[in-house]
Formats: structure tokens, C-alpha cells, sequence
């Protein structure tokens, strides 16, 4: 079993280690929208009874329309975290992984893509680029926009990448979570004619809700069912299902506005202390800094919490604030670090 990930979102451990409740924390270390979608009315009976049928397909109709799938109804899922555990099983026939099977990742990404692997006995190449993965590669991973560096990659590249994977019988996997933002960087619009891909997409980071615990596959008919089946019944809770099917036919543009403008505040704040932003997305800013260890150490001290990487110990990444009161939070913290 390989070792743990370390993912954002820590505070309650930060506030034990610095001080303060955890309540009274700026959580700046994940890529959330700090300002939720509003909550619609939920009807009793998806509290008081399992989730039916006509929730899920619900749910499913309205990320077509949302997500631009075409024919495909796409999956809903207890967060993509949970079918990220279950890309080894599309690949194994029940005797598990053979020593020269092979998963590309193009790196620096999301830590459980590679975990996961290793964990099911699979032999993982960490790449910088699509053009490195080879016919040797069962399963390729590709984030789009990357966490945590925002790198991007069009359509047309990853179109070929998945037809160079369909060619020696491999599966391509695109994950946009973070794709809410840049709706043309999408492939579900190409994902009916693109037998050989898998799409994760996440409904928690864009719409601010991620205790729902809710995301989409987007996958041709045998891996989605797949998919289901070994997800059982009634995977997903009911009031989820009864947001997502509202939430997902609402008009998003105040979101998209207001992230835009907290991403400018962001932005402002890091530029005026004088941090060099090399990459991100419209949901947090990457920072490389000699001094990022010290910086962390400072804002904890600060009760702010951020990113860091034990890979890239030059790296913090900020989510949003919140608002312009914290944007000022964060801005006096980092004007007091002795430079």
C-alpha cells in the first residue's frame, strides 16, 4: 500500500498545531468556490426515503445538458474520488495486475490518481507531457486544467492522444475538474464517438458545495454501467441528486462573476506583496517562492492556511477568499513576513 496523500482542506490539524478554532481559520488550501450556490428547496421525501429512479435520472438529464454530452448520460457518483478507486478494476479480468502493466500520469497532479495504481500492483510512469505517453501504457491520466499548476491541453491534443490509446486497446481518462471555467476545453461534447475515454467531472469545486460529496463520469455504456455496478445501490443520497438536478439547469453566470472577480482580488493581493504567480486557475492562484516554507509557517501563525507541497517545496497554492475582508486578511498577513 503506498503511503497517504496529503490534500488541502487540513484545518482542523493546522488549528491544532497553531492555535484557534478551526472556525476562525481563512482556509485558503483547496480549490473550492468560497461562495456556494444557494441551495435549493430539497423535497421531503428525498430525506426520508432512498433515492429513487426518476431522482437519478433527473440528475442525469440535467449534467447532459449541463456538461454538453450528447447522447450520454453521464454518472452520478458519491464524489469522483470514488470511481478514481475503481480505474484499476477496468483493467484487471480478476487476477490483478500483471508486473508489466503500465499507467501513465502526466505530473505534477492529483496524488491519488498514481496511489491508487500502485496500490492495485500497477508499474506508474509520472510524465511532463501527453507526447510521453507510449503504446505500453494500458491507461493514461490527464488533468485538464491540472491541479496544482493549471496547465491546460486542448481538445484536438487529447483527441489524439485518446486515438493513439485506442489503438493498442488502452483507455484514456481526462479529469476536468476544474473544467467548470473553461467550458470549450471540455471533451464531453466529443465523448459519444470516443469509446476509449473516461470524463471525471466534479460538481463540488465550481458550485462550492463539496460536502455534497458528488461528482459525473461521462463514459461510453459498458464502463459507466461497470461503473454502477460496483458502486451498488443507491450510491449517491437523495438530496443530492434533487440539488444537482436543479443546481445544473440554473443560470451559472453569477457564479462564473463572482469567481471571476474574487480571482482578480486574489490576484491582487499576491501581486502587491509581490509573490510571483506561475500558474493556476480561476479557482486558485500557484505561487513559487524561495521563501514558500517560511510563508506557510507565517500565515499559520496568522491563522491562514494554504497549500504546500512536499514535491515542490517552492509551490503554495491559494484558493479564493471569501470576500474583500479577507482578501485584506490575507494581504496584512503577508505584508508582516520579514522578508
Amino acid at each position: 500500500m503506498s503511503a497517504p496523500v496529503v490534500h488541502g482542506g487540513g484545518v482542523t490539524a493546522a488549528a491544532a498545531a497553531f492555535g484557534g478554532r478551526p472556525e476562525e481559520w481563512l482556509d485558503l488550501s483547496t480549490g473550492i468556490n468560497p461562495c456556494p450556490a444557494a441551495l435549493p428547496e430539497i423535497p421531503a421525501r428525498a430525506w426520508h426515503r432512498l433515492p429513487d429512479s426518476y431522482l437519478v435520472d433527473e440528475a442525469r438529464r440535467a449534467a447532459r445538458d449541463y456538461y454538453g454530452s450528447g447522447e450520454i448520460l453521464p454518472l452520478p457518483v458519491p464524489g469522483t474520488q470514488s470511481v478514481i478507486q475503481l480505474l484499476p478494476r477496468l483493467l484487471t479480468k480478476g487476477e490483478g495486475a500483471m508486473v508489466d502493466d503500465r499507467v501513465a500520469v502526466v505530473a505534477p497532479t492529483y496524488g491519488e490518481y498514481a496511489r491508487t495504481f500502485i496500490s492495485a500492483g500497477f508499474a506508474v510512469d509520472t510524465l511532463d507531457g501527453v507526447a510521453a505517453i507510449g503504446a505500453e501504457h494500458r491507461l493514461a491520466v490527464v488533468v485538464n486544467p491540472n491541479n496544482p499548476d493549471g496547465l491546460t491541453w486542448p481538445v484536438e491534443t487529447l483527441i489524439a492522444l485518446h486515438d493513439r490509446m485506442k489503438a493498442v486497446g488502452g483507455l484514456l481518462v481526462v479529469d476536468e475538474a476544474f473544467g467548470d471555467d473553461i467550458p470549450a476545453l471540455s471533451l464531453a461534447g466529443h465523448a459519444q464517438r470516443l469509446s476509449n475515454l473516461v470524463i471525471f467531472r466534479s460538481f463540488g469545486k465550481f458550485f462550492g458545495l463539496a460536502g455534497l460529496r458528488l461528482g459525473f463520469a461521462i463514459a461510453g455504456d459498458d464502463i459507466l454501467k461497470r461503473f454502477e455496478e460496483w458502486l451498488g445501490p443507491w450510491a449517491v443520497s437523495g438530496p443530492a441528486l434533487s440539488i444537482a438536478g436543479s443546481v445544473l439547469r440554473s443560470d451559472v453566470s453569477p457564479i462564473r462573476r463572482l469567481i471571476d472577480e474574487r480571482c482578480a482580488g486574489l490576484h491582487a493581493v499576491l501581486s502587491g506583496v509581490g509573490l510571483q504567480i506561475t500558474g493556476g486557475t480561476g479557482l486558485f492562484a500557484l505561487v513559487d517562492d524561495a521563501r514558500a516554507s517560511d510563508i506557510y509557517t507565517h500565515l499559520c501563525r496568522h491563522h491562514i492556511l494554504v497549500r504546500k507541497f512536499d514535491y515542490a517545496p517552492g509551490w503554495l497554492r491559494f484558493g479564493l477568499p471569501p470576500d474583500r475582508a479577507a482578501d485584506r486578511r490575507l494581504g496584512e498577513a503577508l505584508q508582516r513576513f520579514e522578508r
